[in-house]
């Protein structure tokens, strides 16, 4: 009963929707014609009033044009706006459509509804409508021809191809991502992102081989930007397949120094490290410590002092990084300081004694550096 109830709520709303403009007058529409009509009025005298000023050099011409141009496209405006005059409905006609209305609608209603609709249809099931309605790659597929479609009629939309290039990759259409990434660079201009995107596809086109086109792009991103993660990953990645793996170590070793504790790449560069034989040894800035040769005593000390400061603050804070107590560790022993050393790798296996995986991880690289107890 209640739906009935409301359908026949919705009914009478209806209904009123139709009668009430019925039972309106025609005031309200003569009132605002003659508002529109006093506003046509108004302009053409400013119009006629440019004129007399422009004879009577009041103002210069280019002065007077623009005024013109500018009154009338209000006059225009204007216009447009003003209503028709619609012709006067008499009371016979506006009893019979609310008779129509109030019997018609009604009927109508139920004539449509007793064939398509019914309140006793059983609920569509969920997993018929997702097949009925397509996968979600199904979708994405859609809007990838959406996409297409748009960048057939504007080939020139540097963000249109930014947003279909990472798509397509999805979807496992490289060689057409490609093609996008290459429009993108041409019509956004050059970046390192631009680029390692670009050598990313080429690779994944060749089935993952980092070819010479592919590490190309990625030299490229990295005379941008030295620092480019992906870039510095997928050189590692090259030299790995040259059979070059010290040069692929040490190139991962500097990208995970750098790293950002969070970084959500760490454990990719991490596992290819150890693929090569790089173990969990960090890079630790050995140069940077040779280069401080250079200083005198106070500064060296000072500048190394720093460094490791920062580092065993930051692994207060975060115990789980293996790969930060390891560079402390070595920090330490590089400055002839083993107690100290020592003390980091007692503290480092607590911090991580409760994840039997990064333990041995962090045994395997204190071991490497000389400290097995």
């Amino acid at each position: 009963m209640t739906l009935w109830f409301v359908f026949a709520l919705m009914t009478v709303a209806a209904i009123f929707a139709v009668l009430l403009p019925l039972g309106r007058s025609g005031r309200a529409q003569n009132h605002g014609s003659q508002n529109h009509g006093g506003e046509v009025a108004v302009y053409k005298d400013q119009l006629a009033e440019v004129e007399r000023d422009l004879a009577a050099g009041l103002i210069a011409a280019p002065e007077a044009e623009a005024a013109r141009v500018e009154i009338s496209r209000r006059l225009l405006a204007a216009a447009a706006s003003e209503p028709a005059t619609a012709p006067k409905s008499s009371v016979k006609w506006r009893r019979a459509a609310a008779v129509l209305a109030l019997a018609g609608l009604p009927l109508v209603a139920i004539g449509v509804y007793m064939p398509l609709g019914s309140p006793r249809l059983q609920d569509f099931p969920l997993a018929q409508r997702a097949r009925e309605s397509g996968s979600g790659m199904q979708s994405l597929e859609n809007l990838v021809v959406q996409v297409e479609q748009h960048l057939e009629k504007n080939p020139t939309d540097g963000r249109g191809w930014n947003v279909l290039a990472p798509v397509l990759e999805r979807l496992g259409r490289f060689d057409e991502a490609v093609r996008a990434y290459r429009n993108a660079l041409t019509y956004n201009g050059e970046s390192p992102e631009r680029r390692s995107d670009l050598g990313e596809a080429i690779a994944a086109a060749a089935n993952g081989v980092v070819t010479a086109e592919a590490k190309s792009e990625f030299e490229r991103a990295h005379a941008l930007n030295a620092d480019d993660p992906k870039a510095n990953y997928f050189l590692g990645l090259a030299a790995e397949q040259d059979g070059r793996k010290d040069d692929a170590a040490n190139i991962w070793r500097a990208l995970l120094a750098k790293a950002p504790v969070d970084a959500p790449w760490r454990p990719l560069v991490q596992s290819s490290l150890a693929r090569v034989g790089g173990g969990t040894m960090p890079a630790l800035s050995d140069e940077t410590i040779a280069a401080s040769k250079d200083m005198n005593e106070g500064d060296r000390n000072a500048m190394v002092r720093g460094m490791v400061e920062r580092l065993a603050t930051r692994l207060k804070q975060n115990g789980d990084d293996v790969e930060g107590w390891l560079r402390l560790v070595r920090a330490y022993l590089v400055m002839g300081d083993r107690v100290k050393a020592m003390g980091a790798s007692t503290d480092a296996r607590q911090a991580v004694a409760n994840d039997a995986g990064r333990l041995r991880q962090l045994n395997e690289g204190l071991k490497t550096l000389g400290l097995d107890g």
